[in-house]
């Protein structure tokens, strides 16, 4: 007589397991920030919450992209041979946390900052702050690839990674520009 298999439980399901739960978290990413939006349309702040909100504005800014700026160093470090992928990616995925406090405090904050949204510029800084999300969510797949990718780490993860910092150091340096021309205009 067999024993019965023992049944593991099941594992649940996590945001970078797959491209569907990617695709599930950016469509929740993006009705957020659409209700972000619609939300900055219809608050109202008075000047000293005003200025409160841009602190925070400018304190989000510094915590993100602060964070970004030094995954993309860890990066630099591997090119020029001086660390290994290992440890950038363990370091990278330490990041993950002040990446996306940042990013979610600026988006809070910045619907309260009345956005104005006829601007072009003010359009385009929110059309890169939604790619910087999407550009996020797949960048968590991204490290859990090379988590489990076998040693050395192939080309295509090389190249996706390249490209997903290319496309993080434009959005956030193009907010940031289209942040200070806003503010001096």
């Amino acid at each position: 007589m067999s024993s019965p298999a023992v049944r593991l439980p099941a594992r649940p399901v996590r945001l970078f397991d797959s491209w569907w739960t990617v695709a599930a978290g950016a469509l929740c990413a993006m009705v957020v920030l659409a209700g972000g939006l619609w939300f900055s349309l219809h608050v109202q702040t008075d000047e000293t919450l005003h200025s409160a909100v841009l602190f925070a504005h400018l304190a989000s800014l510094v915590l993100g992209f602060g964070a970004v700026l030094s995954a993309d160093y860890y990066g630099l470090l591997w090119a020029t041979g001086r660390c290994t992928l290992a440890e950038v990616i363990g370091a990278t995925a330490r990041l993950h946390v002040p990446i996306w406090a940042g990013l979610g405090g600026l988006v809070a904050s910045g619907m309260m900052l009345h956005p104005d949204v006829h601007s072009p510029l003010t359009l385009t800084k929110l059309g890169l702050v939604a790619a910087l999300t999407l550009n996020g969510l797949q960048a968590g797949l991204l490290g859990r690839r090379m988590e489990e990718a076998s040693q050395p780490v192939g080309g295509r993860l090389l190249l996706w990674g390249g490209a997903t910092a290319l496309v993080s150091q434009a959005c956030w340096w193009g907010s940031v520009v289209i942040g200070f021309l806003n503010t001096n205009s």
